[in-house]
């Protein structure tokens, strides 16, 4: 069945928007809310025969050079209330521009940032919105924004993650937009980077506010992980035998499997404890189930 959209009540800056197509003009098509508010969407992003006068459109509404509000078709890397792994473009005296997806880059006040930005590195931000200009802003200082009630989350709950920073317990993440969480190192069988998202599993909810996480589900529902499932598969291609074991190579492993030498003696061991795998002198085998 079709989805019906539903025209937005008001006009929402750093949000999706639904608005109706109200009427056309030299500089593109002029969309409005119920409340009769209006926004430009400019010609560049107009598809006149997909976009016909009355129809509901989705757009992203955010502010041009001078302030005003204007739409786009195009989607940021992040919205509001959102985070994202942005790379600096500009800097000046005053704060920092990042590349958000847009044509106008994302400000990020001097004020918001934790540290010198360089440009064409990448940082962790949240978008923001000043409630007084309208304007929305990028800010590494991201602590005081996560959510300490946990109240609904349980273990094995999916959650959408971005990875924050490595730590030497393993890697903090952002969880769902609103959770400061933890991958531990040694349960981690891939490779993973900073900005990365992935899907991950609730494993316990601390009394500290915060998630222990994992890339798995937990428990009965446990399931293979991309790089254990390579190693079986392998496995199973020659006929259950591979001459390889935790002395291997690293630039074998590598070619060979496409793991690091750290990774892949975590898969070993990871296999070897499930019961699918068992490690001789010098291969490893495939357990028959």
């Amino acid at each position: 069945m079709k989805e019906t959209k539903t025209q937005n009540a008001t006009i929402k800056i750093g949000e999706i928007n639904t608005l109706k197509v109200e009427r056309d003009t030299d500089y593109g098509y002029y969309l409005s809310a119920k409340d009769y508010e209006e926004v430009l969407l400019p010609n560049v992003y107009i598809m006149e025969d997909k976009m016909p006068m009355g129809s509901l459109l989705d757009v992203f509404v955010y502010t041009d050079s001078e302030d005003r509000p204007v739409a786009t078709t195009k989607m940021p890397y992040a919205k509001l209330g959102e985070y994202g792994y942005f790379t600096v473009v500009d800097y000046k005296s005053y704060g920092a521009f990042v590349n958000w997806g847009l044509p106008k880059d994302l400000f990020v006040p001097l004020s918001q940032q934790k540290e010198y930005f360089n440009i064409g590195k990448k940082y962790i931000l949240r978008v923001c919105l000043d409630e007084k200009t309208g304007r929305l802003y990028g800010t590494q200082k991201i602590g005081k924004y996560f959510n300490r009630d946990l109240k609904g989350l349980h273990p094995n709950k999916q959650l959408e993650m971005l990875v924050l920073a490595k730590t030497p317990l393993g890697y903090k993440v952002i969880a769902d937009n609103k959770y400061e969480g933890m991958l531990f190192s040694n349960e981690v069988f891939e490779e993973i980077r900073v900005g990365d998202r992935k899907k991950g599993y609730v494993k316990a909810v601390r009394k500290d506010g915060k998630l222990d996480m994992s890339l798995q589900p937990i428990g009965k529902q446990a399931k293979l992980t991309q790089a254990e499932e390579r190693v079986l598969k392998l496995l199973k291609e020659a006929d259950g035998r591979l001459y390889f074991t935790y002395k291997s190579d690293a630039e074998a492993i590598q070619k060979s499997f496409g793991l690091s030498k750290k990774n892949f003696k975590r898969t070993l061991t990871a296999l070897i404890e499930a019961g699918k795998i068992e490690l001789l002198e010098d291969m490893i085998r495939l357990i028959e189930e």
